[in-house]
């Protein structure tokens, strides 16, 4: 891996890190508080979709939440490229960039009415959302996978490849579905109760972004060097 830059030039990235870090928390906050909210009249809603939201008057607070998702990954990843953690080419960069790009698509296409029948906007909505919840657990596996025996990263890598193998585990009910759809023609979105299967995976692959930002993080501290053999060094800031 590369080796780190000087102490006092990590200050911006140590920011975009935390900054990271806090969209996501954000994110969170934003669109679990909508379901909280609604939880006081019934719990029916849960049994829809989190896209269902763009569709209503808190669309706002809906595409708010993702975007700051989409910014706090892509925060993250550049950390963890600016620090060797891996490269803008490698297949796990890219599939996190996936991430990000399917969560835009869910935000500029909304989700379909179905009640007045289907439409392109809603076409590529489904799209985006397949792309971003496959891209993670694929994103998280292969950025950790290289790290997970390493001395000093180790423990954190094997949190992240933890995290992107729940969240595949979180997709397969979908998996699941679209099979019985091809098998036995049910619409998939009617096996499962999709509102559920689907913040089970956002929450988990929410939390995978979360435990990749805590890498990010980690990098970042001061006088705190990786070398090309991927052991710790400090360096004092007088000498940095």
């Amino acid at each position: 891996m590369l080796t780190a830059e000087p102490a006092q030039t990590r200050a911006p990235a140590r920011f975009a890190a935390f900054g990271g870090a806090a969209a996501v928390v954000l994110t969170v906050v934003l669109v679990g508080g909508m379901d909280l909210y609604r939880l006081g009249d019934s719990t029916r809603h849960l049994r829809r979709t989190i896209s269902e939201y763009a569709l209503g008057p808190q669309r706002w607070v809906f595409d708010t939440g993702v975007l700051l998702l989409v910014a706090g990954s892509v925060a993250i990843l550049a950390v963890l490229v600016r620090h060797g953690v891996a490269k803008w080419h490698s297949a796990g960069a890219l599939a996190f960039g996936a991430w990000s790009v399917g969560l835009t698509l869910v935000v500029i296409f909304p989700k379909n009415n179905w009640a007045i029948g289907p439409s392109m906007s809603g076409s590529i909505h489904r799209f985006g959302s397949m792309v971003a919840f496959i891209a993670l657990p694929i994103a998280a596996m292969l950025l950790a996978r290289p790290w997970l025996r390493d001395r000093v990263w180790g423990a954190h890598a094997r949190w992240t490849f933890g995290f992107g193998v729940l969240s595949a585990l979180a997709f397969t009910p979908i998996l699941y579905a679209i099979a019985v759809n091809a098998v036995v023609g049910t619409s998939w979105w009617r096996v499962i109760p999709l509102g559920y299967v689907e913040r089970l995976l956002v929450l988990t692959e929410v939390v995978a972004v979360l435990v990749a930002a805590v890498w990010a993080i980690a990098v970042t501290r001061p006088g705190q060097l990786v070398t090309r053999t991927g052991q710790l060094e400090y360096r004092p800031s007088s000498t940095s």
